[in-house]
């Protein structure tokens, strides 16, 4: 016999297993896509934590938590969205990039997300406008792919013999080509040459910083991308192989041995998406929340990289840097 007939026809039998089921579904489940890795998203995770606890909400008493990781493969992303929606679960949380969001927005209109991106969510599509984003999802931005102009800035003001300054950008993240224009529109006003390196694998990463020499670029612009925040010592180790001058988006990669970062700090926007994430699940509406925004955006220099570059700081840009690394 079938058990749901079992349950049907048994009677007073029934009421064990149909109150051992409500109350497991009394306990929701978020789900949470992240483009990246365990091991790198560990202080982001715990900020989205502990603002998920400031809601009354803790993971494996009254939240549990579906994990599942990309590794930095994007392509992997859909699936495991899916995966998500089939399990029903009460909320997506995406880490790491558009990608990552765009994965969960495609598999379903009904379960609310939460996103923590690096891009303006408008110009991707992800949500209506900023105030009132719409629909099921919500979350906040760091805006890293909006600084290209700037941090090109700082780059020429870093090294004015550059003649040549690269930008070397991921084509498998869908910000990669919207980065590389803004950088391109920012070099165009300023006379600058300017040229354009991809790179979505190990691999091409080194490909990439090998061609530097050939197309005898003095500084690289490295745009701001989910799978290269995996890839720090590689990248901080081939910056300082090559002898480039490189402006990195996150402090993470200065303070890992990188010249210069000029971005949001990643890390005061996960407590937020936590707290949101809580305010969902207590009936809130995503689409009524606003989308977060960052309120500081720092500069960090790293002398010990300076002077392994044989590079001198400019007195303008040390007065201004948010931090210096002796």
């Amino acid at each position: 016999m079938r058990r749901r007939q079992f349950i049907r026809l048994s009677g007073g039998v029934a009421i064990w297993p149909l109150a051992a089921s409500a109350q497991r579904q009394a306990i929701p489940t978020i789900g949470l896509l992240a483009a990246r890795t365990p091991e790198f998203d560990a202080p982001l995770l715990d900020g989205f934590l502990r603002g998920l606890n400031e809601t009354g909400y803790f993971e494996g008493k009254n939240v549990a938590i579906d994990y599942r990781w990309a590794e930095g493969h994007f392509d992997r992303l859909p699936a495991l969205a899916e995966e998500l929606v089939r399990k029903q679960v009460a909320l997506i949380a995406t880490f790491g990039g558009t990608a990552a969001v765009r994965a969960a927005k495609a598999a379903t209109s009904s379960i609310p997300i939460v996103f923590a991106i690096g891009d303006d969510p408008v110009k991707f599509g992800l949500v209506a406008n900023l105030n009132h984003p719409g629909g099921n999802i919500t979350g906040g931005t760091n805006f890293f792919g909006e600084l290209a102009a700037k941090q090109l800035g700082l780059l020429r003001t870093l090294v004015p013999s550059a003649s040549v300054i690269a930008v070397l950008a991921n084509p498998d993240e869908p910000a990669g080509e919207h980065q590389i224009a803004d950088a391109q529109a920012a070099a165009n006003s300023s006379g600058q040459e300017l040229i354009v390196l991809r790179a979505s694998t190990v691999s091409e990463i080194d490909v990439a910083f090998a061609s530097l020499v050939q197309h005898h670029a003095g500084a690289l612009l490295l745009g701001a991308n989910p799978f290269f925040a995996t890839r720090i010592s590689q990248l901080t180790a081939l910056a300082m192989r090559y002898d480039v001058p490189t402006m990195y988006w996150r402090r993470e990669l200065a303070e890992a041995g990188g010249l210069i970062s000029y971005g949001a700090n990643p890390t005061e926007l996960y407590p937020h998406i936590g707290r949101y994430a809580g305010r969902i699940l207590a009936g809130g509406k995503p689409g009524e929340l606003p989308v977060l925004q960052p309120t500081k955006i720092e500069l960090v220099i790293n002398l010990k990289a300076a002077k392994a570059l044989g590079l001198t700081i400019p007195s303008t840009l040390l007065a201004v840097a948010d931090e210096v690394i002796e």
